[in-house]
């Protein structure tokens, strides 16, 4: 039960609606207690030629009135147990979800999609049935247990109730024993689970893809092998509880029919009478649900303990990059960007993404970066924004370092287009305005958009801004998606501006004339280009040119022509490709 510790805070917070949902349960089950007691009154009274029909009518009606008891009962303790569970599941999803959110990039590098997926919804699901009907029917369980036996002691035989009570060690044994083996077959279901849920999101997010290259036969075959895996490892457990649960059953009936014989030989000596043998068995069948509810409790609790340990893994991940203990805001930053000596290699790799980087960016600069592909230009982009730490150098922001600075306040400065050009499945005025708590202003949306030459396309759509894009943006176009993203940026208006390879989508025609827009605009601003297009970056103040990892040349795009190197190689393969084209 040590798995479940990291809720203490929710169970102290909703203490009471359990409790009281218990108490609604214990209620119910003192009522049930009565019905018997009823039946054994009203069949010595048969017996005894005594029961007339006003005592028929009268008996019936108390029944009646603890089947209603009962109901009532049943009602409260649902809505505040099973009503809180469901709260937990809520606060459990949340509190993950808020998680994930602190976590780096290098743990998503690291973790699959289906995985985190299963996470939040099989997983989650399996810890609310474990404290919601797991605790109904352990605390069930055992309070009728006790009372019935109580019951059973008192108005009949001590010799019957010890005989009757014979399998409850037998019960205790199998309980134990296939626990285990249930909580580590859950394990695999989960993990099963979690495989099948990241093949099949993996498959949908690639049907492009798939159907370009004519692979929709290997990528059937390939669900088929996880879907194959994940039934074999649900049928174990299947095969497990089909023993498990009906061989409770076997070991309870057994008491049944002991006490028929034993019972009923008794009646006949005239040692109890037919009304307490009947309440006897009212009380012995109340036992039978005790002894089903712990089969069903040790499976409920093995599957819920399994999932909260995989939830608890997740839990106890901890962010790479957090805030330093004297962090400050930037209240007013600048822009002045400036890499010491910075080297980095990534976690996982064992050769530098970069090699002793040095430059300056001035308030109000534009710095482009160029250069062949893997050579490092968005690892500087990554550093910049803190998505990873690094060990070697420093990185100033305003001559103050990054690690020094608040992370919110260090990226709410900087507005990115990232390579990607992510799209959220929301409308393009959403997306647009996605850097703002309340909904973008029209004035701020529409310029953003201009500016980004994508207010045209917009409008032509029957929507306009109100247009929902599909899944990461599918609906649009790779250039309209650059463009959005681009529009996203600009209407955040922070005083960094970074654009990396942004523009790599559009024809020549639409930069020049996204370039043109943005001239006023990176007058204010302290920008930083990335991109493989020397059409793009020649306008810029300072333009260093990297490869494998290092700065080989820097300078301005006429000092750097001059020079003969890498980047007048780029320009003159540009210009080849442009006339053959």
């Amino acid at each position: 039960m040590k798995a479940f510790k990291p809720l203490e805070d929710f169970f102290i917070q909703n203490k009471w609606y359990y409790i009281f949902g218990i108490i609604w349960l214990l209620i119910i089950d003192a009522i049930q207690l009565i019905v018997p007691q009823i039946l054994r009154t009203a069949t010595n009274l048969l017996q005894e030629g005594k029961l007339t029909f006003s005592g028929i009518l009268k008996y019936g009606l108390y029944i009646i009135l603890t089947g209603l008891g009962i109901a009532i009962g049943r009602y409260f303790w649902r809505n505040y147990i099973i009503g809180t569970s469901r709260k937990l599941e809520y606060h459990l999803r949340k509190k993950l979800f808020g998680h994930l959110l602190t976590l780096s990039p290098n743990f998503f590098h690291t973790q699959k999609t289906g995985d985190l997926m299963a996470h939040a919804t099989n997983d989650i699901n399996a810890i609310r049935h474990a404290l919601g009907m797991g605790i109904i029917m352990f605390v069930d369980s055992i309070f009728i247990t006790i009372l019935a036996i109580v019951m059973m002691i008192r108005t009949t035989n001590l010799r019957l109730t010890i005989i009757a009570l014979f399998t409850l060690p037998f019960i205790t044994i199998m309980v134990r024993r296939f626990g285990k083996v249930i909580h580590n077959r859950f394990r695999t279901v989960q993990e099963a689970f979690s495989q099948l849920t990241d093949v099949t999101q993996e498959s949908f997010a690639g049907i492009r893809v798939i159907k370009s290259f004519v692979q929709e036969d290997l990528v059937i075959e390939n669900f088929n092998k996880v879907n194959e895996n994940n039934l074999e490892k649900n049928l174990k457990l299947v095969k497990i509880s089909g023993v498990f649960h009906p061989l409770i059953n076997f070991i309870s009936s057994i008491s049944f029919f002991i006490i028929i014989i034993y019972g009923g030989r008794l009646v006949i000596l005239d040692i109890i009478s037919l009304g307490d043998f009947i309440a006897f068995n009212n009380y012995l069948n109340l036992l039978v649900w005790p002894m089903m509810a712990m089969g069903w409790v040790i499976n409920l609790l093995q599957r819920g303990i399994a999932s909260m340990e995989r939830i608890n893994a997740l839990l106890e991940e901890k962010p790479e990059i957090v805030d330093s203990d004297n962090a400050i805001e930037l209240n007013s930053m600048k822009g002045k960007i400036e890499f010491k000596n910075v080297s980095f290699k990534y976690p996982t790799k064992e050769n530098y993404a970069l090699e002793d980087i040095n430059f300056t960016i001035e308030e109000g600069q534009t710095l482009a970066i160029v250069g062949k592909t893997g050579s490092g230009k968005t690892t500087i982009v990554n550093l910049l924004l803190r998505l990873y730490d690094i060990k070697e150098g420093s990185i100033l922001i305003d001559d103050v370092n990054i690690k020094n600075i608040d992370l919110k306040s260090l990226r709410e400065n900087i507005s990115y287009v990232p390579q990607d050009n992510f799209l959220f499945s929301t409308s393009i005025r959403e997306n647009i305005g996605f850097a703002f708590d309340e909904p973008i202003d029209d004035e701020t949306m529409i310029q953003s958009s201009k500016l980004a030459q994508v207010y045209d396309n917009i409008i032509a759509f029957p929507n306009k801004f109100e247009t929902v894009l599909g899944e990461r943006g599918v609906t649009l176009s790779g250039g309209q998606k650059q463009r959005v993203s681009i529009a996203r940026a600009l209407a955040k208006d922070s005083p960094v501006l970074i654009l990396d390879d942004s523009l790599s989508a559009v024809d020549t025609e639409t930069e020049e004339k996204i370039l043109n827009g943005l001239k006023n605009i990176v007058k204010r601003k302290t920008t930083i280009i990335i991109s493989h297009r020397i059409s793009t970056v020649k306008d810029a103040d300072h333009i260093i040119v990297l490869d494998e990892g290092r700065i080989v040349e820097r300078g301005t795009h006429e000092s750097l022509l001059e020079l003969n190197g890498l980047y007048r190689y780029l320009y003159e393969k540009q210009l080849l490709e442009e006339k053959i084209s």
